[in-house]
């Protein structure tokens, strides 16, 4: 089952996070490197920042998985995956400043979990049409799959390269 929510990707992104987790331990701070900038995903031992194309609200989709899903890749623009411990057994989703008891939270099982970010519609989102305002069309699309699996080290499955500023 897919649960639809629009975030606000606040200073350009996403937070996913153990629900045991307290902000101030997430050290999500810290993990913006430039290669994490590129690569659009921050690993922090508590907490995964993915990064949005844009500053602002985003549609994103939750869907909570038994098993690894199939390489759907092509259908999007930029792909990543890393693994999160979920000790708690709930995931928690939220803007990098939403109030966090307002978050939206899923029950997983409890462990290691694997979460594939996938982003499409950025080019739109990045360069919208000046004679739509704030059309849906012109809004970055984000897909959160996460599925119970032994922890593994964080890939890059499809890069997607913004346009010269």
């Amino acid at each position: 089952m897919v649960t639809d929510l629009e975030l606000f990707a606040d200073y350009f992104q996403i937070h996913v996070l153990d629900d045991d987790s307290e902000a101030t331990e997430t050290g999500i701070g810290d993990v913006w490197t430039e290669q994490a900038v590129l690569d659009g995903l921050g690993v922090a031992e508590h907490a995964l920042a993915i990064g949005t194309a844009v500053n602002e609200t985003v549609d994103v989709a939750i869907d909570l998985l038994t098993g690894r899903p199939d390489d759907d890749s092509t259908d999007f623009d930029h792909v990543v995956e890393a693994s999160r411990n979920l000790a708690s057994g709930r995931m928690v989703v939220l803007g990098c400043t939403d109030y966090g008891p307002d978050a939206a939270r899923f029950d997983m099982p409890a462990g290691w979990t694997r979460i594939r970010a996938s982003r499409r519609n950025l080019q739109a989102a990045t360069c919208p049409d000046p004679d739509s305002e704030d059309e849906p069309e012109d809004r970055e699309e984000l897909r959160v799959q996460a599925w119970p699996a032994p922890h593994s080290l964080p890939n890059i499955i499809k890069r997607w390269t913004p346009p010269d500023a």
